[in-house]
């Protein structure tokens, strides 16, 4: 399977619509003093809340939810995790299915 990746603004918070795996999704992702923290949505329904993002790990992990497949973050200079400074230059958010 191939990752696509989820396109990302610089911005320490942000909502964006996305279609994946041929349903209706939103991502929120958002930079707190901990970390950077990731919420979604499947057709309105609330399926993930407060996932910390880190480099190379997968966000959703669990098909019991509806989401579509699973997420990840990964540090394209090293191995950092993500902060909102670096979002899709240097931390790429990645959607497999």
């Amino acid at each position: 399977m191939t990752a696509i990746r989820v396109p990302l603004a610089a911005q320490p918070s942000q909502m964006l619509s996305i279609r994946l795996g041929q349903k209706s999704c939103r991502l929120k992702v958002y930079q707190k003093r901990t970390g950077l923290y990731l919420d979604a949505w499947v057709n309105d329904a609330l399926v993930l809340a407060g996932a910390l993002c880190r480099d190379r790990v997968w966000i959703v992990r669990s098909k019991a939810n509806g989401f579509p497949g699973d997420l990840a973050f990964i540090d394209t200079q090293g191995r950092s995790d993500p902060e909102y400074t670096g979002l899709d230059a240097r931390f790429q958010l990645l959607w497999e299915g």
